[in-house]
């Protein structure tokens, strides 16, 4: 079956200045052209996969036949062989590993230090304070899973180091992971910063790990979790260095996804007074004015909604995936070694599978309207084998943060400041100021 070439194809380039330039426009796109369609990064030949059920199929009913792909290999400086890019019977020992790490006891925990931190900031709120809330939904990110991986002195030392460098490693990381290999290596202002930001981070994150060698003492942390593991077949533990890059993946996923979705609920609950009145008022029904607990999000209806809809609305761009051998997909034949390409962003906006995609609507996850969404359709943290093993810390850290702040405040834009968009591996809002205002 013929595979259809999107235009807008340049010698050399391939596709990777319209897909720069133009980035969601260019993918969304795509789905006009069929269900599979050739997309060209630089030199190097990969298949788009547009359709809800092909990209089920791909991570799913056909999973085992493929590895991540090429956009993780260019974030293996990152994350190393941590899960995110690790691949096999390596990555199925390791996810083994890691899984307790997200126990439904332990969310329990994380749960307590997500609304203290919550509290922490508000409590610096002032009535009428105009705030910058993607910076505040960025710092409480990093406390929260920096709380949760370190409890040491020396932790306290790398939260502070992850403050400083991870959203430098995330701005640059896309532009690489899209831009031709030759560009890395370029003597460019932002190679230097992403290359700066990647040694102190793994400077530290190794030297918290050697000190927790030596003190030997499990803290009841993500740390010591991944420090104490054995496998179940041999009874081996991780190196430093397997933590290390396990450490960074945990970094990376557990601030990005959960500081985006943050803001944008926020921004989200501003602009539609309804929904925000339906969310205080559970809030309030299910709360009481106590803190929130884990066993309180799932009580949370209608707020669980919302996350939904804020995770359709705001997801990763775009991830890979290689084929380990020849594989039937859609009726084309993909050879081995393959590069195939999925948008998150592209299907959670089709409007055949979610009517009027662009408008924020959170009654479409009710129940009886979530049952006709299509597989492979709503994948903000993946599918299968390879699905984020940290999606349900990341959505009770969504859902006790936004509980937390609802029941005692609302934040309201400031007039004649609209939020403005950079577009890297998502859309990171900037300048979102908005008022502080008392709920009581």
């Amino acid at each position: 079956m013929p595979v259809p070439v999107a235009p807008g194809r340049l010698p050399v380039l391939g596709h990777t200045v319209p897909m720069l330039r133009r980035r969601y426009a260019f993918t969304a796109s795509l789905r006009n052209c069929g269900d599979i369609v050739r997309v060209d990064l630089g030199t190097m030949r990969t298949y788009f996969v547009t359709s809800p059920r092909l990209v089920h199929e791909l991570l799913v009913t056909k999973g085992s036949s493929f590895r991540k792909g090429a956009l993780f290999d260019k974030f293996q400086p990152i994350f190393g062989n941590g899960l995110a890019t690790s691949n096999g019977v390596f990555h199925r020992r390791q996810r083994r590993m890691v899984r307790p790490a997200f126990s439904g006891e332990r969310l329990a925990l994380y749960a307590g230090t997500m609304a203290r931190a919550a509290d922490g900031l508000t409590a610096t709120w002032r009535p009428g304070e105009v705030r910058a809330v993607e910076e505040d939904a960025q710092a409480l990110a990093v406390t929260v899973v920096g709380e949760a991986l370190f409890s040491t002195e020396m932790g306290e030392r790398a939260v502070e180091e992850v403050r400083r460098s991870i959203f430098t490693v995330l701005k640059h990381g896309m532009v690489r992971a899209v831009s031709p290999s030759f560009v890395e290596k370029l003597p460019l202002r932002g190679n230097r910063e992403f290359d700066g930001a990647i040694r102190r981070l793994r400077r530290i994150v190794l030297d918290v790990v050697r000190g927790w060698r030596e003190d030997g003492v499990d803290r009841g942390d993500l740390l010591s979790v991944l420090l104490t593991a054995q496998d179940a077949d041999t009874g081996a533990g991780m190196s430093d260095e397997q933590v290390h890059d396990e450490v960074m993946t945990l970094l990376v996923g557990g601030i990005e996804t959960t500081a985006l979705a943050l803001a944008w609920t926020f921004h989200e609950l501003a602009a539609h007074p309804a929904v925000e009145r339906r969310v205080h008022a559970e809030v309030d029904e299910v709360l009481g004015g106590r803190t929130p607990t884990f066993a309180d999000t799932g009580k949370l209806t209608y707020l669980n909604q919302v996350v939904d809809e804020v995770l359709r609305k705001y997801p990763v761009w775009f991830l890979m995936r290689r084929a380990l051998a020849p594989v039937e997909l859609g009726g084309v034949v993909l050879p081995e070694g393959a590069e195939v390409i999925f948008s998150p962003h592209a299907l959670h906006h089709d409007p055949a599978s979610f009517e009027d995609p662009h408008r924020f609507d959170p009654d479409r996850w009710s129940p009886e309207r979530a049952a006709t969404i299509p597989r492979g359709a709503f994948v903000p943290f993946g599918l299968g084998a390879r699905q984020c093993v940290g999606n349900l810390f990341a959505r009770t850290e969504i859902l006790v943060i936004a509980a937390t702040v609802a029941a005692r405040w609302r934040l309201v834009p400031v007039p004649g400041k609209p939020v403005r968009v950079k577009f890297t591996s998502a859309a990171y809002p900037s300048g979102m100021l908005m008022t502080a205002v008392p709920r009581n």
